[in-house]
């Protein structure tokens, strides 16, 4: 709250020289005389507190305005986002995709049918992101936290997911077709209808994996995975997966 204490006015010349016998010190008691008399006029002039008040109703008003306006620099900085991942749509590289999808999924932004394919996307964390219908195709996804993902229907095609971290992902119907999972955390992935044909799993963590509906495992690498379902083995080596712990990386 603005509060205005009325000035007392100043003291009359002589009784202020007074104070400085000395004849040197007279110039300087005129300066500060002077200084009082301004400083008692602008400080009872009306106008001077009415603008201090309408200082004060411009930060207010700037205040609303900038809450007000929210929302529309979130959709612009979701528009930028979308235009860097489609600028760079079946480029190599990153070309600053990372951070465009880490942003938008931190937005809560469904990521449905996202074109990422042969994207440099090393280390990229998508936690409970919706990647249904994307393309990862090909993508470089090394040590990647995708964990919770919805990745139903998603084209992981030779995608480099070694070292990454898929707990708990949805990836019903995915094409993961020569894709590098040595190393993946894949404990209660549902692969329902899933294609992993070619796939390298040497080493990959199948903790809790729900593979009773896999759609097809032809020549798929299970040498050394950890934690393997009951069963699970002897039925990929039934249906044309191998074991070939030196097999070239």
């Amino acid at each position: 709250m603005i509060t205005h204490q009325p000035r007392q006015r100043p003291a009359p010349w002589l009784e202020l020289r007074q104070k400085y016998a000395h004849p040197v010190w007279a110039p300087f008691a005129a300066f500060e005389w002077a200084l009082e008399w301004i400083a008692f006029a602008l400080g009872n002039w009306i106008l001077l507190e009415v603008l201090e008040y309408m200082g004060s109703f411009s930060v207010l008003v700037a205040v609303i305005f900038y809450f007000a306006e929210s929302g529309d620099r979130i959709k612009q900085r979701h528009y930028q986002a979308w235009q860097v991942i489609n600028t760079a749509q079946g480029k190599g590289g990153s070309g600053g995709r990372i951070e465009a999808l880490q942003e938008l999924n931190a937005d809560n932004v469904p990521l449905v049918g996202v074109d990422v394919s042969s994207a440099f996307l090393q280390g990229l964390e998508l936690k409970n992101a919706n990647l249904s219908r994307s393309d990862f195709s090909s993508a470089d996804l090394r040590n990647s936290v995708l964990a919770g993902d919805d990745m139903t229907f998603a084209n992981l095609n030779s995608a480099n997911l070694r070292g990454a971290h898929l707990d708990r992902a949805r990836c019903a119907q995915a094409d993961l077709r020569n894709s590098d999972l040595a190393g993946a955390a894949l404990a209660d992935v549902d692969l329902s209808g899933a294609t992993l044909d070619g796939a390298d799993l040497r080493g990959a963590d199948l903790h809790d994996l729900h593979w009773e509906r896999l759609k097809s495992i032809k020549e798929a690498n299970i040498a050394g995975v950890r934690n393997p379902p009951a069963g699970f083995e002897q039925w990929a080596l039934k249906n044309g997966a191998v074991e070939q712990p030196d097999a070239p990386d």
